[in-house]
């Protein structure tokens, strides 16, 4: 069954009609995941490793991105019980936070991915779509080739494209890479971040080190989607770009 759905996708040269489906829901799902993302990050622009992490705290990394960067504007700080204890201190001024619709619409639309994914996920197993079209054969793995197809893409050298899964070894790694790898650690990390889940499932907090470790990690995962998007639809439109969207629309 799955030799027969692939050759009626190569055949058609169009991607399965729940392949598109999928397509276009991710899409949907991750342009509103990004920009609420953003919005939730500007509210707190700095990310941290361990457990816990706070304005008057070090940052591993602190983002330039909102009013609220560097955090300045503290009126003195209050310690609590001696030295060692915890720190307090109030703003002198107005900063950006827009969390709560943020966090709601974030979540919202991370459901709204991850259940498809799922669906796309068992589909594509039970069909056979992975293995005939993402992973990546040992013949086409061969450093020759795929210096190769690296040094083609670096000079933009993309062939027309077909209108199908007929990927080459670069996307058939960049695809295995987000399905597998980068899809699963975004969530995991998110779910990771939600005292509810955690109350649940306290190991996720030992597999990632902490609520902000999960954080931190879910920032850079999301950046490294970004960038896979990015260089996904540059090589679209060299390809092709009429042929690839109306393949990932109508079906041929």
């Amino acid at each position: 069954m799955s030799d027969v759905l692939g050759q009626q996708e190569l055949g058609t040269h169009g991607h399965a009609r729940w392949v598109r489906i999928s397509h276009w829901i991710a899409t949907v799902s991750l342009l509103t995941l990004a920009f609420t993302g953003v919005v939730i990050l500007m509210a707190h622009p700095r990310l941290y490793w361990g457990d816990v992490g706070n304005d008057l705290t070090p940052a591993l990394v602190e983002l330039p991105i909102s009013r609220n960067y560097r955090h300045g504007g503290w009126a003195r700080p209050a310690q609590f019980f001696d030295t060692a204890g915890p720190i307090s201190a109030s703003r002198t001024y107005d900063i950006f936070n827009q969390n709560g619709w943020g966090r709601s619409l974030h979540f919202l639309a991370a459901w709204c991915l991850v259940l498809p994914g799922v669906l796309y996920l068992l589909t594509g197993m039970a069909g056979g779509h992975f293995r005939l079209h993402m992973v990546p054969r040992g013949r086409e793995l061969a450093p020759r080739l795929v210096w190769g197809e690296v040094v083609n893409h670096v000079r933009f050298r993309v062939p027309p494209a077909s209108g199908g899964p007929n990927y080459g070894v670069l996307q058939k790694c960049a695809y295995s890479c987000v399905v597998f790898v980068a899809a699963p650690l975004i969530v995991a990390t998110g779910l990771t971040m939600s005292p509810a889940v955690t109350a649940a499932l306290p190991s996720l907090l030992w597999l990632f080190g902490g609520y902000q470790s999960a954080r931190t990690m879910h920032f850079f995962t999301f950046v490294v989607l970004l960038l896979f998007v990015l260089v996904h639809v540059v090589m679209v439109i060299k390809s092709g770009f009429r042929r690839q969207i109306r393949a990932m629309t109508v079906g041929d």
